[in-house]
C-alpha cells in the first residue's frame, strides 16, 4: 500500500476512484491537475480563485472518502488474502498478471475482497469496468452497460477496448435478468464478473454458471487482517500528521471484532480515530547541530479496548432467513442433536435465537429429528417435541423457548436410529419402480357383490382369528415382489438401540413364524 506522506496537505485520493473527476490546467496547479466533480459551478468573477484552489478542492474530496475506499489496492501485488486462489503460480494469478481475463463469479463473505479483485482484474487487462449493482439496477442499466461495451469493442485503434461488467450482489437479480447477460458473454462483448454472498448453486442460473468460472473467497485470516491494519495505520498517520497508539490488546480487539471482514476492520479503525481526541506528547530528537537535543510536541491519538467496545456497539449476529447463514445454523443445530451433543445443540439453538431466528422453526426441526434420527429407538421424542411446540403457543416465547430447549436436550441424549427413515426411503423407491403391480386379490376390498364375485378379499386371513393375532405364512406384497429377492422387501431393519431393540426381537420372532408356517400365501 503506497501512501503519500505530504505535510503540505496534498490530496491522498486517486484519479480512478470513480468520482468522475475532470482534468484542468490552471495557474497555481500542476499540469493535469484534477478538479472535483463536487465543486460548485462558479460565477465568472470566481474563475481565478477556483483555479488557485484546485489542489485544496482535491484534498477536500479525498478527505470525504472512507478509509476503506482509500485503502483499496490497485494491483495484485498489494492485494491481501485469498492465497488459495491467488498464491504462488495459481492459474488465476497468472492469468491476471498476463492481462488475460475470463468471465467469473466470486462467492464469498462481505469484506473478503470481491469488488477489489474485480477492479484489479480490469486494471491488469487494460479494460474499462462497468459497475452494476443488483440492489439498485435493472434491465435498463444492464442494457446501457452492454451498449457502452459494444461501442468500445467496435472502436478503432486506442479507442478499441474490452469491457469488464462487474455485477455486485448478482444473486439479487431474478432469472430473466440473469439471462440478459448470456448472449453478450458468449459473443465476447463483455467479460462478466459477478459477486455474491449467497450460494451460487441455489441463487444463480445454471446457464450463467456454465459460462463463468466460480471462485470461492474466504474470510481473511488474522494475519491478513493484521497486514491490512498496519497499512491503514501508516496511511492515517501520514495523512493526519500524527502518531497512532494501539496496544496489543486493542489490536486483538480490532481483529476479533472484524471477523475476517477487512471493510469492517477499516470502518472500526476509522470510527475509533474519529471518536478520540488528539493529545500532545513531548518528544526529543538528537540534532547534528551544536544545540544538541531538540525537544518538541507531536499529536497522538490513542485507541483503547474500551473505546473500540463503545464504537463497535453490540455485535450483530450473522443471520439471513432463507440464506446460507440461516441454513448453516440450522444444519449445525440438527447435526449436534444427531451427534448426541446437548451442549452444542443448545449453543446453536441460542445462536439462532440471538440472531432473531424463530424458535418455532427449531421446534419443527425437532419433530423432523424425532422421526429421522431417533425414530422407534425412543418414540417419546416425537411427543416431547409436540409438547414443546404446544407449550410455546400456550405460554409465549420466554417459557416456550425454554421448553424447546428441554426437548432439544432430551433428543440429543435419546438413543438414535434412522431405521424408519431409511426404510421409508427404500419403500418410496420400490413403489416408484413397481407402481404397475396390481393389488393381490386377498387384499382388495370387497365393496359390492360384483367385486366379491371377482374374488376381491377372497381367502383373506383375519389376523384376530389367528393364534396371537398373527397369520403366520401370510404375505401382503404383490406376488411378483413376494417371490423375488427378499432383500427388496426387507425394508425396516431395526437397530439394537433403545426401544427398537425390543421391536427387532419382535420382528425376528414374527419372521421366524412365517418361515416355519405350512400355510404360505405364495
Amino acid at each position: 500500500m503506497k501512501t503519500n506522506d505530504n505535510p503540505a496537505g496534498k490530496s491522498f485520493g486517486n484519479s480512478s476512484s470513480g468520482l468522475g473527476l475532470n482534468s484542468g490546467n490552471s495557474q497555481g496547479t500542476s499540469e493535469g491537475q484534477q478538479n472535483s466533480l463536487f465543486d460548485l459551478t462558479p460565477d465568472n468573477d470566481d474563475l481565478t480563485s477556483i483555479d488557485n484552489t484546485a489542489t485544496q478542492g482535491n484534498a477536500a474530496a479525498s478527505s470525504f472518502m472512507p478509509l476503506a475506499a482509500k485503502m483499496r489496492p490497485k494491483t495484485l501485488a498489494d492485494y491481501v488474502g485469498q492465497q488459495h486462489i491467488l498464491g504462488g503460480d495459481s492459474p488465476l494469478a497468472q492469468s491476471i498478471e498476463q492481462g488475460h481475463c475470463h468471465s467469473l463469479i466470486f462467492w464469498g463473505p462481505p469484506g473478503s475482497g470481491k469488488t477489489t479483485l474485480a477492479e484489479i482484474i480490469a486494471q491488469h487487462a487494460n479494460a474499462e469496468i462497468e459497475r452494476v449493482s443488483a440492489v439498485t439496477s435493472g434491465i435498463k442499466e444492464i442494457r446501457s452497460a452492454i451498449e457502452k461495451a459494444k461501442l468500445r469493442a467496435q472502436g478503432e485503434g486506442a479507442n478499441k477496448r474490452r469491457t469488464v461488467l462487474f455485477v455486485d450482489e448478482v444473486h439479487r437479480f431474478n432469472k430473466s435478468q440473469q439471462d440478459a447477460f448470456l448472449p453478450h458473454i458468449e459473443d465476447g462483448t463483455i467479460i462478466f464478473i459477478g459477486a455474491t454472498t449467497e450460494n451460487p448453486a441455489f441463487e444463480l442460473n445454471q446457464a450463467l454458471l456454465s459460462r463463468a468460472r466460480l471462485y470461492t473467497l474466504k474470510k481473511l485470516t488474522r494475519d491478513d487482517l493484521a497486514q491490512v491494519l498496519q497499512r491503514a495505520i501508516s496511511l492515517c498517520e501520514a495523512e493526519q500528521q500524527l502518531s497512532i497508539k494501539l496496544s496489543v490488546d486493542a489490536k486483538q480487539s480490532l481483529l476479533n471484532r472484524s471477523d475476517g471482514d477487512a471493510r469492517r476492520l477499516l470502518n472500526l479503525l476509522e470510527n475509533s480515530l474519529d471518536s478520540v481526541a488528539t493529545t500532545q506528547e513531548s518528544t526529543s530528537e538528537n540534532s547534528q547541530s551544536e544545540q544538541g537535543a531538540i525537544s518538541g510536541n507531536r499529536d497522538v491519538k490513542t485507541i483503547t479496548v474500551e473505546l473500540i467496545a463503545q464504537v463497535a456497539g453490540s455485535k450483530i449476529a450473522l443471520y439471513d432467513k432463507g440464506g446460507d447463514a440461516f441454513y448453516d445454523l440450522i444444519s449445525a443445530f440438527h447435526k449436534s442433536v444427531r451427534g448426541s451433543s446437548p451442549d452444542a445443540a443448545l449453543y446453536w439453538y441460542a445462536r439462532i435465537l440471538t440472531a432473531g431466528g424463530d424458535a418455532l422453526y427449531v421446534a419443527r426441526r425437532l419433530l423432523a429429528i424425532a422421526s429421522e434420527d431417533i425414530g422407534n429407538a425412543d418414540p417419546r421424542a416425537m411427543q416431547l417435541a409436540i409438547n414443546a411446540w404446544d407449550t410455546f403457543h400456550r405460554v409465549g416465547p420466554s417459557e416456550g423457548e425454554r421448553a424447546i430447549a428441554q426437548a432439544t436436550v432430551y433428543m440429543a441424549l435419546a438413543p438414535k436410529s434412522n431405521a424408519v427413515y431409511q426404510a421409508f426411503n427404500k419403500a418410496k423407491i420400490l413403489a416408484q419402480q413397481t407402481c404397475d403391480l396390481d393389488v393381490p386379490l386377498h387384499l382388495k376390498n370387497a365393496t359390492s357383490s360384483i367385486t366379491k364375485e371377482l374374488g376381491h378379499g377372497s381367502e383373506y386371513r383375519y389376523a384376530h382369528d389367528e393364534i396371537n393375532a398373527f397369520a403366520a405364512g401370510e404375505n401382503y406384497f404383490p406376488e411378483a415382489l413376494a417371490k423375488g429377492d427378499s432383500s427388496h422387501t426387507r425394508l425396516y431393519q431395526p437397530t439394537e438401540r433403545g426401544l427398537e431393540k425390543k421391536l427387532k426381537e419382535k420382528l425376528d420372532y414374527l419372521n421366524q413364524l412365517d418361515r416355519n408356517s405350512h400355510d404360505q400365501r405364495y
